[in-house]
């Protein structure tokens, strides 16, 4: 039969967008249909956005440690609305780029609602197209829980378009989205307060690191409430809101931010016309090949719930094209040792196992741990620590992980994700010679085991 297109990508984000590419320059005919904005959540409500308002934060820390270094600076005036501005305008020059990456690859743009009505077809605003393989790439959307007052919290995706800086911020969650944009806040100029319903934020992360973040925080002056849950919000008489918790507290702030986790973004997608299964989180069940259980479609990226970062969307999208339109140059993802960075203040760097999961999957582990003040705040008052971890096999000296809160802690965890997706043993660490002054040379230079 012949078809429209080989391949149909609902979904023009970081995974749709380079399959769909790279599927062109395959040779296959293919096109994409995007409903909202080109580039996803990554470039419009996720992590670009979101770094450069953590770099607008960090201009606080930079202000106050100028002195250090004999620089005298009248007081400072942030304002919000040129961050937003300047903050859109970078958006639609990356949303621009997207577009012209799609379009010069040969590939058809189609800028609405695609719904799904048949296991080879799809409609968008009304047209119907028929294709070989479709792709669906719709990512994710953030939710917050059915208490009464939600309608008057806001997420990540209106975070990008306040008006104004909150004078007062309530954020909700114990994952990295909220620490992230509790710095935000918080450095901005915002009276913070961060609240979760567990014991200790981001789960799943290496213990000696959120113990250590947590202590940076609080030196940072933000409130942190921990075993906290909201049970309903009120907008009172002057605008504010207040926010009743679940012990019988009451807070009052201008905003209250939730960022307490993403359903898959699957509205109206027409799934009940195909075979397409879920799992039981309700994210679409997909095999190894990001087959879905309908033969003809795949789904990748967000949507499948399984390591939500942008350069694993890449990733997938590359191996779905690789495997349908060039199988010799077809490659699995490897999902083992993904480096991940937390733009908390101060961030985080982690990739491998975490002490914790090292121990769970029966390794026998030598700690090597380091906390100390950076030489860039050795000429001023400023008592922030920086942690530097490695996790070691006692007993094949392989690197198991590596973890660091502090600054440029991203930038750093990078070039050790290639160690230990290379297997580099501690040896090899202890052998390599730092580079002087930095910060990095601490992973080289530790040599006693802490534990």
């Amino acid at each position: 039969m012949a078809y429209d297109f080989d391949l149909f990508v609902i979904g023009a984000g970081s995974g749709g967008v380079r399959a769909a590419r790279f599927a062109a320059s395959f040779g296959a005919k293919v096109a994409v249909a995007e409903s909202r904005y080109l580039g996803g959540t990554c470039v419009n409500v996720g992590c670009v956005p979101k770094k450069l308002l953590v770099y607008g934060a960090h201009v606080a820390d930079e202000l106050e440690q100028a002195a250090g270094f004999g620089w005298t600076l009248e007081e400072g005036h942030f304002d919000w609305g040129t961050l937003i501005a300047n903050k859109n305008r970078e958006i639609e020059r990356l949303n621009g780029i997207y577009r012209n990456l799609l379009v010069n690859s040969g590939v058809t743009l189609l800028q609405g609602h695609a719904r799904i009505t048949g296991a080879n077809e799809v409609e968008v605003d009304g047209q119907r197209y028929s294709a070989e393989h479709i792709l669906i790439a719709t990512g994710g959307w953030p939710q917050v829980p059915d208490i009464p007052g939600k309608e008057l919290a806001i997420t990540s995706n209106e975070a990008f378009y306040l008006k104004e800086l909150p004078r007062r911020v309530l954020v909700v969650g114990g994952g990295y989205i909220a620490v992230e944009f509790a710095g935000i806040f918080q450095g901005l100029g915002a009276d913070t307060t961060l609240l979760y319903r567990g014991d200790l934020f981001l789960r799943g992360f290496d213990g000696s690191v959120r113990t250590h973040l947590k202590e940076e925080l609080e030196k940072r002056g933000l409130n942190l409430q921990f075993n906290a849950d909201i049970q309903r919000i009120d907008k009172l008489d002057d605008g504010s809101l207040k926010a009743t918790l679940k012990d019988g507290r009451e807070l009052v702030a201008d905003c209250v931010f939730y960022a307490t986790g993403r359903r898959p973004m699957l509205d109206n997608l027409g799934l009940e016309n195909t075979g397409v299964e879920l799992d039981a989180r309700g994210f679409i069940r997909v095999d190894e090949q990001y087959q879905t259980t309908a033969p003809s479609i795949l789904a990748i990226g967000d949507v499948i719930g399984r390591v939500q970062l942008t350069p694993v969307a890449l990733a997938e999208g590359m191996a779905v094209a690789r495997r349908l339109f060039k199988p010799e140059q077809y490659r699995p993802v490897d999902y083992q040792n993904i480096p991940t960075a937390v733009f908390s203040q101060p961030p985080i760097g982690t990739v491998g196992l975490t002490e914790e999961q090292a121990l769970e999957a029966g390794h026998k582990v030598q700690i090597f741990e380091s906390r100390f003040r950076a030489m860039k705040l050795t000429l001023t008052d400023i008592q922030e620590k920086t942690l530097m971890k490695l996790v070691v096999d006692a007993e094949t000296d392989k690197v198991l992980g590596c973890h660091m809160v502090g600054p440029d802690a991203g930038e750093i965890i990078q070039g050790l994700g290639i160690a230990l997706k290379a297997g580099a043993t501690k040896l090899q660490f202890d052998e390599t010679i730092g580079v002087h002054p930095t910060a990095a040379e601490e992973f080289v230079t530790m040599r006693t085991v802490t534990r």
